[in-house]
């Protein structure tokens, strides 16, 4: 059996790289407490179950190594980000967005959403097209948030599929869940079913390529600067990734699967990290207070305990939203 020490120390190198914060509460995730409605998702979605599981953290990697192929994508990363110098600094922001637009009430998703494209605002340049043409590109483009919407989803359900348990109404229902987050983030007509998803990543292949900007990212994400303590699962969750790719897009990468295990090695070590993180996040903690502060409102305004401080006119407000 792991020592407490060693276990606490793991958790908190997990939980820091994850969330920014040793112990899994930076402001954000106390935020989830607050709000006056259950978000645009709850308890019994689709998103909820994917959301929750420890395939997310496969997912993210995945993510990121599809989205290298789009050169527009690249290009915005290459130019704009910060992520070989500051790679949890990059990848809290990602969960931080991610988990907000999941759990959070609505106008604190939405306010998630709002401010991811603020910071999109300046992500603009050009590159080299395919013919050797400069093509100009911005982060707000409708082909780049489309892009960026389909590759997250095919992450998320994909590592869920390969990795997780049961999703209520299956991979359909999920994709069509996930079209609200698309939507905040400004695009039209997402796709709302795991064959429209296939589809419209499909529709990209004639743009999708692969070049030293790509090489150099792909090298950077198989081994990133995380240290010894975290390195080597890390390496296991990136090998888990690549095989999990559908075969076209890891050729396209230039990448081969594991001649090892690495599904079940990657199932093993996402075991252990639930093992070491606890059956239920941060995120869901704080979100679970919001959703029974707002049920004891309810029952309160139905029996009439609220009229004396004047909370049922604000529940029966928050019922009609």
């Amino acid at each position: 059996m792991p020592r407490p020490a060693v276990v606490a120390r793991a958790r908190g190198r997990i939980l820091t790289m994850f969330s920014g914060d040793p112990d899994g509460v930076p402001g954000w995730v106390r935020a989830l407490e607050t709000g006056e409605d259950e978000g645009w998702f709850g308890p019994g979605s689709a998103v909820w179950a994917v959301h929750n599981g420890t395939p997310t953290i496969v997912a993210g990697v995945r993510a990121l190594l599809m989205q290298t192929l789009h050169p527009g994508a690249m290009a915005g990363v290459h130019d704009h980000s910060r992520y070989q110098q500051d790679p949890l600094g990059r990848l809290s922001g990602t969960v931080r967005w991610v988990l907000t637009t999941t759990f959070a009430d609505r106008a604190q998703a939405e306010a998630g959403c709002a401010w991811v494209s603020r910071l999109h605002e300046r992500v603009r340049g050009e590159y080299t097209g395919a013919d050797g043409s400069a093509v100009a590109y911005e982060a707000r483009d409708a082909d780049l948030i489309g892009w960026v919407h389909c590759v997250f989803a095919d992450a998320f359900i994909g590592s869920h599929e390969t990795w997780g348990g049961p999703v209520p109404g299956g991979s359909d229902r999920y994709v069509r869940e996930w079209a609200t987050a698309g939507e905040l983030m400004g695009m039209v007509d997402p796709p709302r079913s795991r064959q429209e998803l296939d589809d419209a990543l499909a529709s990209y292949l004639p743009v999708l390529r692969r070049d030293a900007r790509v090489d150099e990212a792909v090298r950077w994400l198989r081994n990133p600067p995380l240290g010894r303590g975290v390195g080597p699962v890390y390496r296991i969750l990136f090998a888990g990734a690549v095989a999990s790719l559908p075969a076209r897009y890891r050729a396209l990468l230039g990448l081969r699967r594991p001649w090892w295990p690495a599904i079940t090695a990657t199932r093993l070590v996402l075991w252990g990290m639930r093992t070491v993180l606890g059956p239920e996040s941060s995120s869901m903690r704080y979100t679970r207070a919001r959703l029974d502060r707002l049920a004891a409102a309810g029952t309160a305004a139905d029996t009439g305990l609220g009229a004396e401080t004047g909370h049922v006119a604000e529940t029966d407000a928050t019922a009609d939203r």
